[in-house]
């Protein structure tokens, strides 16, 4: 796949960096006109997209970094500008980055972790897109008809034939968002909607990591992610599970 899509100058534009912009922009979108349909304040979600992008960036490169803590302290301006992230950093960081953003406008959190964790499901597919064309996050070898190899990437093995992981967990991501969608369009008790995401995001990421292929750490016999993903699933069983828990003790 070809993640050069063209240069201005000494710029060029990578489909990678594209894919991430137009989730962005279909995750800010898409959570504008269901804010104004719950008739919630729409026009925080600019700034708070925006704080929630960086800082989460941000996140995702300091877990990155810990992660490969070997790599960073042999190497730390490679690790900082030319190496990977990792997801789980992200949605930490962009979480936290907009629950202090909510306490500090007096809004509140649980309000708009409702509104946006699809949108942010939806992002994510389009940016897994961008992984396809890139190459990293690659899967595992493989004779199958759905393999594809790389002729140009920077990351995978070119020339191999590889499960297309990048497309698996953006199908799985924009089902993911579908979901989410359709169980938020009624009004559901607080929590809910965000906690669906972590059951759905973090099943999900632990099944797709069975079959990636690029160094991603590992905490025992599980990848990083997928040590990462028990802790969001019981999250959001906590999340989804709790008031009702609570009703029945009472009960």
């Amino acid at each position: 796949m070809y993640n050069d899509l063209f240069s201005i100058g000494p710029v060029t534009i990578h489909t990678y960096g594209l894919m991430i912009f137009i989730g962005v922009l279909a995750a800010l979108f898409t959570g504008e006109a269901r804010a104004k349909k719950r008739n919630m304040d729409s026009d925080a979600l600019y700034p708070m997209t925006f704080l929630c992008v960086v800082l989460g960036f941000c996140a995702a490169k300091v877990l990155f970094c810990v992660v490969e803590w070997k790599q960073f302290v042999e190497n730390p301006s490679n690790v900082l500008t030319n190496s990977g992230f990792v997801v789980y950093g992200g949605i930490v960081g962009g979480v936290l980055t907009a629950y202090v953003y909510c306490r500090v406008k007096k809004l509140s959190f649980v309000d708009y972790f409702d509104l946006m964790m699809p949108s942010v499901a939806l992002a994510q597919a389009f940016g897994r897109l961008g992984c396809f064309f890139a190459g990293c996050c690659y899967g595992r070898e493989t004779d199958s008809f759905i393999g594809i190899a790389f002729s140009h990437s920077d990351y995978a093995p070119n020339g191999v034939k590889l499960i297309p992981t990048q497309l698996i967990s953006s199908a799985g991501m924009f089902v993911i968002a579908g979901v989410l969608f359709w169980y938020g369009r009624k009004e559901r008790p607080k929590a809910k909607v965000g906690a669906l995401y972590l059951m759905l995001y973090s099943t999900g990421r632990f099944i797709i990591e069975f079959f990636r292929n690029d160094y991603r750490g590992e905490i025992g016999i599980f990848s990083t992610s997928q040590f990462l993903s028990f802790f969001a699933l019981g999250a959001g069983i906590v999340l989804f599970c709790g008031k009702e828990l609570k009703k029945k003790k009472a009960g």
